[in-house]
């Protein structure tokens, strides 16, 4: 099987976050899809290595932020390549917040979700939650960022390797590490399903 025939598939991109307590946290996803009408449900994939991801298990509530042909990827970097264990993803980015008191992108977006989650699956590496929509609004005209739009016209370019001894590499997107000096050109990353071109180099 050719895994990379998956990339295919059409994807969004997405801010997805939650509220646990007092903690809020939010991350990046590619999975989010309507799969019925009446009531108004979703279906969302998460990683389930992802602090989000805990905590949606344990609240059942999130909002869905739909990025639009704006967004930046600052944005994308902020929540989607670094971990809410290690650092406060809204901190000095003020969001507004839906009646739950879960935070949302106002701005480069088309659209946001609010939901309650109303069953889950264990998927592996994911966990699959279908999940009730409580309120929606549009906010903006521009057409949703798509995943191929952001692999070639948002992701930065590759910069020139650096000269030093690779012992391993390491998803920018989960933080698997994969622990030889080569890796292999259609490597996929068993935790995310993405491919080399989110992977960066260990040095010794």
């Amino acid at each position: 099987m050719d895994p990379k025939a998956m990339f295919s598939i059409s994807y969004g991109i997405f801010m997805l976050a939650t509220k646990d307590g007092d903690k809020i946290n939010g991350c990046i996803t590619n999975t989010c899809m309507q799969v019925a009408a009446v009531p108004t449900r979703v279906a969302i994939a998460c990683i389930n290595k992802n602090l989000t991801c805990e905590m949606i298990k344990r609240s059942g509530v999130f909002t869905m932020s739909i990025l639009d042909q704006s967004a930046t990827f600052d944005t994308i970097k902020r929540f989607g390549m670094q971990s809410g264990r290690n650092v406060d993803k809204f901190a000095d980015f003020k969001c507004p917040v839906d009646e739950k008191g879960i935070p949302y992108l106002p701005s480069q977006t088309c659209a946001v979700i609010s939901c309650h989650v109303v069953s889950s699956q264990d998927l592996g590496s994911h966990t699959l939650f279908i999940a009730e929509v409580d309120d929606a609004i549009r906010t903006s005209d521009k057409a949703p960022l798509t995943y191929n739009d952001y692999q070639n016209n948002v992701k930065p370019k590759a910069a020139a390797p650096v000269q030093k001894k690779i012992v391993g590499w390491r998803c920018k997107i989960c933080g698997y590490e994969y622990k030889e000096s080569v890796l292999p050109a259609d490597f996929i990353c068993p935790l995310c399903g993405h491919d080399v071109s989110d992977f960066e180099p260990i040095y010794e």
